[in-house]
């Protein structure tokens, strides 16, 4: 099957950047040619993101020509072949065209060449092993525009083989279904990826972790989900009951409100509620501490969350757990709500949150030492008392209020 892209209708071949690059690329009769991704996805006309570029020449000769060009040029993976361009501010990754001689699971061993179907055989799936030429020209080799029409994700060749090159491949085959693939995943790559799935072990914890954060943010990732604890291969990656169902509710919830998906916040859904699960997730996975801060907020929260808070519940939620928390807490409990008229009642919530102004409290440890505190420890938990008693009475702007408030709990407090 053939297929054309027109450069004047596809920006990223065409942009300024883009074409400085090839121009330096393909002086002298070089040649080069757009890979993967950006070809993949405007071919589906959806957005390009990521450019990349194959060329059979070697990464000094790549380097040499980028520099020529005042374009800078990064080692960045040059003994797999890869010279990362600098062009005005944008990056483009340029890959000599390679063959693997050796894999352990987990990298390769390279050797360049200057077959361009070499090098498609190489890479995982059909869909990704299409490329174009700086006129349009698309190079196809393995069918991967009819498995893109099928939404078939289906490995280059011997599917055993291509995991056994890189166990990665078997997180990426759902990815890549959950993305682009329509209804049962392909079957010979099915069985292969169950067959191998012992070989995620050896996977880094960041690359699973990058990997399945990528499958969460898909617009529905149930179905791949569902199918990998139905193989068996989910247990290899994460330990105890998921509750997939509540993510399947909270993907509908976005689907329907046109919300951005949350791969954390999905993660999130998928955990038991509990901050052990949490911590080792966060461990298997190499999460970052901001990830695993965000998950262990959510899992040890004991907030009351439900449809029909108040006004006054609301703002006094949002000042003790911050409008992220607060938001995270409402999405959860909605996918845990069995009734749908709640619905406008839970986007309330959240749309309260998003207008939210913290208010300042004010006092501050000067008006408590004034009232006759020492300066110590003392000061602080008064003012922690006060401003307690101020967020109850809906943070209650009276000077003379908070003053009696305060010499109150100084009278009550022995020091």
């Amino acid at each position: 099957m053939t297929a054309r892209l027109d450069p004047k209708r596809e920006f990223w071949m065409s942009s300024p950047e883009a074409r400085r690059l090839l121009d330096a690329l393909t002086a002298d009769d070089g040649l080069a040619r757009f890979v993967g991704g950006a070809v993949r996805d405007a071919l589906l006309r959806r957005e390009v993101n990521d450019v990349d570029v194959a060329t059979p020449l070697q990464p000094d000769e790549v380097t040499r020509r980028l520099e020529r060009a005042a374009i800078k040029a990064l080692p960045t993976g040059v003994e797999h072949g890869t010279v990362t361009a600098i062009v005005d501010g944008k990056t483009f990754e340029v890959t000599t065209l390679r063959r693997d001689v050796a894999t352990d699971g987990r990298r390769a061993v390279v050797a360049f060449t200057a077959d361009w179907k070499e090098d498609a055989e190489r890479r995982d799936f059909t869909i990704n092993a299409l490329y174009a030429a700086p006129d349009g020209e698309v190079f196809d080799y393995f069918d991967g525009i009819g498995d893109l029409e099928a939404g078939r994700v289906r490995f280059v060749g011997d599917p055993v083989t291509r995991i056994r090159e890189d166990y990665l491949r078997i997180l990426r085959l759902f990815r890549f279904h959950a993305w682009y693939g329509e209804g049962a995943l392909d079957a010979d790559a099915l069985h292969a990826a169950a067959h191998e799935r012992s070989g995620l072990a050896q996977l880094s914890g960041e690359r699973v972790s990058r990997e399945m954060l990528r499958l969460l943010a898909a617009e529905d990732p149930v179905f791949a989900l569902r199918t990998m604890a139905a193989t068996g291969i989910i247990v290899e990656i994460m330990q105890g009951e998921l509750a997939i169902g509540r993510l399947e509710k909270l993907a509908a919830i976005d689907a329907e409100c046109f919300f951005q998906p949350d791969p954390l916040l999905r993660l999130a859904s998928l955990l038991p509620q509990n901050e052990q699960s949490v911590r080792q997730l966060a461990e298997r996975w190499k999460l970052s501490g901001a990830q695993e801060k965000r998950l262990q907020d959510i899992a040890g929260s004991q907030a009351k969350i439900v449809s029909y808070l108040s006004v006054r519940e609301v703002r006094k939620l949002l000042y003790k757990l911050g409008p992220r928390l607060f938001k995270d807490l409402v999405l959860l409990h909605w996918a845990e709500d069995q009734k749908v008229s709640n619905a406008v009642r839970w986007r309330t919530l959240l749309a309260q949150a998003d207008t939210w102004e913290r208010p300042t409290f004010p006092l501050t440890g000067r008006e408590v030492m004034l009232a006759g505190v020492p300066e110590g420890p003392l000061v602080g938990k008064i003012l922690t008392e006060v401003e307690e008693w101020w967020v109850d009475a809906d943070f209650i702007d009276d000077e003379f209020s908070l003053a009696e408030r305060l010499k109150a709990v100084v009278q009550a407090t022995a020091y």
